[in-house]
């Protein structure tokens, strides 16, 4: 993370969530607030002791080979990532998004945990973790190269039924590279948005963007000492709002696939009739399933991201794409339109009555994986 502006104090932090208002929680809460689901969340540990999350938190795994274990977070990444999916919201800390989900924490070698193995990284290994828990979502507020085992573990998970999302980086000023697992076939990708519904200067774009979320002036924590919080940007807390998303209607649907929640997520988009390669389908948008009812499910066991039979079938059977593309060629590949508008009028409030909050930019809290590049 970089240029931090810290809050005067974590009795700040909620009213720089702007987006719980656009968003219309308080209405969207008296119809799913995430209970019975479980979100998987990969990063760099989630502080079980925040009192944001206590009685949230469930066992998971460290695979990271530091110091401490899946509840130890020295840079406050992962249990900022876990507060905007899950946070109560007590003793003025984050309220999350999906307030009644439990989080799973995963933590594995990202460049911010201290005392890490760099020789190999271990990203893959925890997604397959994750696959095999009971998480239904995989959150992966991270961004980095390709990489083989984190490519498997993807496809694997996938197969396993599990809804992945992942960050589309913050590149766009310096180079805009294509990031994975953001780019891998099977997994959603989130670009960043600001208060007006429009895409963050910084926010990684390209035909690898699914969806869009709240990334811009985002409060998180400024470090693992969870001591004060700070005004932050990314496609890191994006995430964490599509994958709370995610938790929202498939409390509501619980029958529903992972494929389906996708699928209706991606239909709800303000461009779903024209994907950006800014927004994708557009600012995720749950409240058009939960309050309108909108939104068709469509076949269970088939991707909204590749048009393939993800579900019910055999898990050694082949793939009619290639492995290391993007969704570039995928039936339902998000075109590249140049719109870079994800909300517009469709989720973001008049500025009336909206709180102002934390306006300070302050860089991308973003965990960027240690991979090899290709």
């Amino acid at each position: 993370m970089t240029g931090l502006a810290p809050v005067a104090s974590a009795h700040d932090a909620q009213s720089g969530q702007w987006y719980l208002k656009s968003m219309q929680a308080e209405e969207m809460w008296e119809v799913s607030t995430g209970k019975g689901i479980k979100v998987a969340v990969i990063d760099t540990g989630v502080d079980s002791s925040s009192p944001s999350l206590r009685g949230r938190v469930l066992p998971g795994k460290d695979v990271s080979g530091a110091p401490g274990d899946e509840n130890h977070d020295d840079n406050g990444h992962g249990t900022t990532t876990a507060e905007l999916i899950a946070g109560s919201g007590d003793d003025g800390t984050l309220k999350g998004l999906a307030p009644d989900v439990k989080i799973i924490p995963f933590r594995t070698s990202l460049e911010q945990v201290k005392g890490a193995d760099r020789e190999e990284d271990h990203v893959g290994e925890a997604i397959k973790a994750a696959a095999d828990s009971d998480a239904k979502i995989i959150n992966m507020s991270f961004a980095g190269a390709p990489y083989p085992a984190i490519r498997d573990a993807v496809e694997y998970a996938a197969k396993k039924g599990k809804l992945l999302f992942a960050g589309t980086g913050n590149d766009a000023e310096n180079g805009n590279e294509i990031n994975y697992p953001a780019a891998y076939p099977d997994v959603a990708g989130v670009a960043a948005l600001d208060r007006n519904g429009k895409v963050a200067k910084y926010s990684t774009h390209g035909e690898q963007t699914t969806l869009s979320g709240p990334g811009l002036d985002i409060p998180g924590w400024c470090d693992g000492k969870l001591e004060r919080y700070c005004s932050q940007g990314g496609t890191s807390a994006a995430t964490a709002i599509a994958s709370a998303s995610a938790a929202l209607i498939w409390s509501k649907h619980p029958k529903w696939t992972s494929n389906q929640v996708l699928r209706v997520l991606m239909q709800l988009g303000d461009h779903h009739n024209d994907p950006s390669k800014y927004v994708g389908y557009g600012a995720v948008r749950p409240r058009l399933n939960l309050l309108e009812n909108k939104g068709d499910p469509g076949d269970p066991d088939i991707s909204p991201l590749t048009g393939e039979r993800t579900l019910h079938t055999k898990p050694d059977k082949p793939k009619s794409q290639s492995k290391d593309s993007a969704k570039g060629d995928a039936p339902d590949k998000v075109k590249v339109a140049d719109s870079q508008s994800g909300g517009g009028n469709g989720w973001v409030l008049p500025a009336v009555g909206i709180a102002a909050g934390i306006i300070i930019l302050a860089g991308c809290g973003f965990a960027v994986v240690r991979l090899r590049r290709n």
